[in-house]
This record gives structure tokens, sequence and C-alpha cells, in this order.
């Protein structure tokens, strides 16, 4: 924490960049993140203590300098404002969010490593992130880790964490992979899951679903001879 006379002189979230401008290297390092967001926009639509950031500058004093961001390619803050003061957020910085970090980081390896098993864990452990994710489904040989990893901070240092989906009580989800049909494509993607290893299902999902269940219960009725179109109130 800093003293009131030095959180005066640092800069408003108005004038800082809301980025480092580092371009992405593929579209999945916003597709990706932004189905975890809107995944949590429907899972927590009633909570408004949570912020769940993609490609966003994260502003602190615990680096070289705190106009100099960390960007990770996504991470949630919990106790926080959905949108602050009303409005949307251009980045965070976290003397703005009463000294609120991210709960959570995730990182995506792509074919130009960012220092991500190393500089960058090192920035999140002593930002106090305590839990870190790194995405890695084509080149986890390359740079000799999983695929998928998380490492939750203990004491100072980050241990990985073992299992998947995995469960995160602080914050009352788990994250994990899963093969779906998006968009028309099959891919991997990155979910949701509850404590029971349950999976939390898009919009679409459950639209689908519930389109599964009124066949199944209209040739239900069909087969008692009953007409599914000319029941008592249709």
């Amino acid at each position: 924490m800093l003293s009131p006379d030095l959180k005066n002189a640092l800069p408003t979230t108005d004038e800082l960049p809301c980025s480092d401008d580092t371009p992405v290297d593929n579209e999945d390092q916003n597709f990706l993140p932004n189905i975890l967001l809107f995944l949590l926009n429907s899972i927590w639509a009633n909570r408004m203590d949570w912020y769940f950031g993609v490609d966003m500058g994260v502003y602190h004093t615990t680096g070289v300098h705190p106009r100099v961001p960390v960007v990770p390619d996504a991470f949630l803050s919990l106790g926080v404002e959905r949108k602050k003061g009303g409005k949307s957020r251009k980045s965070y910085a976290v003397w703005e969010e009463n000294w609120v970090v991210p709960i959570l980081t995730l990182e995506m390896l792509s074919h130009t490593p960012g220092g991500e098993y190393d500089e960058k864990l090192d920035i999140y452990k002593k930002l106090g992130v305590l839990y870190y994710v790194i995405y890695n489904p084509e080149f986890w040989r390359r740079d000799q880790h999983q695929p998928f990893e998380v490492y939750k901070l203990i004491g100072a240092s980050y241990q990985l964490q073992i299992g998947e989906p995995y469960f995160m009580p602080e914050i009352g989800l788990g994250i994990g992979r899963h093969q779906a049909v998006i968009a028309g494509i099959q891919q991997e993607f990155l979910s949701w899951y509850d404590e029971r290893g349950n999976r939390y299902l898009t919009d679409a999902e459950q639209a689908q679903q519930e389109r599964i269940r009124a066949e199944q219960l209209a040739e239900y009725l069909r087969s008692l001879g009953v007409d599914p179109n000319n029941l008592p109130g249709n």
C-alpha cells in the first residue's frame, strides 16, 4: 500500500494507454477468452462484484514503473464493480480499484513466446495474483510444458496444481478444456466448471438442450396417443 501523497501522484486510467499495443498472434487469443467472459455474464448475471478483462492493461506498483502495464490475455478480479462508476473500463489500475489485484490471469501461448513461463510468472507473483493459468495447446512440446497448466501462489512461489478441470474455491469456479462445435467448427476451448466438475453451458448449448428436451417430451406424448400440439392451454 502506498502513502496517500504518492497515490495522489499516480496517473488515472484516463491518462494511461489501454494496452501495450502489441498485436495478438492469432484470433484465438481474443476469441477464447471472450467465451469465458460470455459464460461469466450468464453464470454471474446477478452479481455486480466482478470484472473480467480481455487483452487489457493492468497497471500496478510492483513492477518497473506504474505506467508500465502487464497485459494478460484475460484476467478476473473479484470485489470490484462490473462497470466502474457505471462506465466501461479503458484499463485496470489497481490504485483505482481499492488495490484489488486480479485473482486470476490467463496467458495463451502462440508461435512467439512472450515470457509466460518466467517473466510474466514473476510479474504476477510480485503482483499477488492467486491463480495463473497458462494455455498452450499447440506449442507445449516446444516449451516443455503441459498444454494446460494452473499455478497457485502459495507463500512466495507459484506451485503447479493437479487435476482438470481444476476447481478454485476462492473463486467458486473450476476451469478446464472442452471440445465442442463453435460457430460450426469443432475445436477446443476453455470453460468454467462447478465444484462437481460439471461444465457450464453456453447460451447456444442451453437452447439446444431445451429443444432436445421439448422434442423428447413431444415424442413421448405421441407414444401415449396424445397430440402435443393440441394440449389444453395451447
